[in-house]
């Protein structure tokens, strides 16, 4: 059933039509901005969502099912009746199936019923976000077996947790995802194996730094087989999952979760012949304007985004990036100015109580832009050493060779560990050498830090290594 969209716009007041596909961060955030600027006789919105939510912390999914948040609701930072008491007319269920770039307007299909219809479109925003990677393995649609993507993957997840009898699970990949989701099953008294095809877990730290992470992870009763391939998922009589198997063994699981990074959904964006990067994704201007296209835009994880310390593009799957997009996008879209420089590729995590943290390029990173670098490695503690609790950390930094230019720095640590990496965040994007760093007036009180905070310490070793490398 095909049918068109029955309002036009009002020309002889001047109304454009806003189209936005995709109610999260990214979309939602453009949308709620561009309406602050523009009222609805200037500017209408229409938002397309093709899932039961908007506006929500795929982020704290984990913590959601790990129990650390008590209800699905809390990860909801605006609800579809929200947005739409601010005029913004969004359409939940709906899928648009088309982007008609030379008409100007969009298909969609409405989840419910089938029913279609095209929306025509003055300004259009892409923010169709990231699908998880699902290898094509057998067996690897059985019940039992979940990715962690939406809020719809994390009800699935608990319902299966809540519906079955035997307590092991195995985690597929060591990422974010897969160390977040092997610590909310240790919290829900799991019998946990994470399967890895990486020599060390957190394939964002260099090796040495994700031992660390290994090391702790078994500490916590987490099984960790790294350097091993899924080959296939096992069914039991039932047909449900029962086992996964690599090339040398099989490890029984009662439910499995697939933890290996997602791609950037772009897939409408290829069919209309938009412009996608060499990892997937959208490629666009400072403005966040698709490349070659004036009045359309695209946001969040459905994007390429300059990194600003290799100077190359990459894909960064975040909540944080996907709200600025769209705050940059929306305030475009509303006729003002804004525009987003880049990304310096900051991330932190946990497993328990141990904190993970990284920001800039890992050593493979350095290798890969062309640059020459020297590595230090450094233990400290969180407060100062005679202040109670306080917690080891390790800190790595590398720095470009002669220039003593900061590159990068990973933390693996205790309480107060992970945060820390926000200084080295803001070295980055400022440009900072490793030299400088160390006059920087961070606070100082031995509850917080040791005299020498640890990534000054890092920084201080740096810049000598930078010196004596010079030579």
């Amino acid at each position: 059933m095909s049918m068109s969209d029955g309002r036009t716009r009002d020309t002889n007041r001047g109304t454009e039509r806003l189209v936005v596909i995709g109610g999260d961060a990214a979309g939602m955030s453009a949308a709620s901005q561009a309406r602050r600027l523009k009222g609805p006789d200037e500017l209408e919105i229409v938002a397309f969502e093709r899932g039961h939510f908007t506006s929500y912390s795929a982020c704290g999914i984990p913590y959601w099912v790990g129990g650390d948040v008590s209800e699905r609701d809390q990860l909801i930072a605006r609800t579809p009746e929200e947005h739409r008491s601010r005029d913004i007319d969004l359409r939940m269920r709906t899928e648009v199936t088309e982007i008609d770039v030379q008409g100007g307007r969009v298909r969609a299909r409405d989840l419910e019923t089938g029913a279609e219809s095209w929306t025509s479109y003055d300004k259009l925003v892409i923010a169709t976000g990231a699908r998880p990677i699902r290898p094509p393995l057998p067996g690897v649609d059985a019940p039992g077996v979940h990715g962690v993507q939406t809020l719809d993957d994390g009800q699935a997840l608990l319902d299966t947790l809540a519906g079955t009898k035997g307590r092991r699970a195995v985690v597929v990949g060591a990422g974010y995802i897969g160390v977040e989701m092997a610590e909310a099953l240790i919290n829900r008294g799991y019998e946990v194996t994470v399967v890895n095809r990486g020599q060390e877990p957190m394939s964002t730290l260099d090796p040495d730094m994700g031992r660390l992470v290994h090391r702790a992870m078994e500490g916590l009763g987490i099984t960790m087989v790294n350097d091993a391939e899924v080959t296939k998922v096992l069914t039991g009589d039932d047909g449900r999952v029962r086992a996964i198997a690599t090339e040398d063994a099989e490890y029984p699981a009662d439910v499995v979760v697939l933890g290996i990074g997602v791609h950037p959904e772009t897939t409408l964006a290829r069919t209309a012949g938009l412009p996608v990067g060499d990892h997937g994704g959208l490629l666009t201007d400072l403005a966040m304007r698709v490349r070659g296209h004036e009045t359309i835009w695209a946001g969040g994880d459905c994007v390429e985004v300059l990194d600003l310390v290799s100077g190359r593009e990459r894909h960064i799957a975040l909540g944080t990036h996907a709200n600025k997009h769209g705050q940059v996008i929306g305030a475009n879209v509303g006729g003002d100015y804004a525009t987003f420089p880049g990304v310096v590729g900051t991330a932190v995590s946990k497993v328990c109580d141990l904190e993970i943290a990284r920001t800039g390029l890992r050593e493979k990173d350095a290798h890969r832009a062309g640059l020459r670098f020297e590595t230090v490695t450094i233990e400290s503690t969180s407060r100062a050493g005679y202040y109670p609790g306080a917690a080891l950390m390790t800190v790595k930094m590398l720095a470009e060779h002669r220039t003593g230019r900061l590159l990068g720095v990973q933390i693996v640590g205790r309480e107060g560990a992970a945060k820390r990496v926000d200084i080295a965040a803001v070295a980055l994007t400022a440009g900072m050498t490793v030299e400088q760093m160390t006059a920087l007036d961070l606070g100082y009180a031995p509850p917080f830090s040791p005299v020498w905070d640890p990534v000054l310490v890092a920084a201080r070793k740096a810049a000598t290594a930078v010196r004596k490398g010079a030579f």
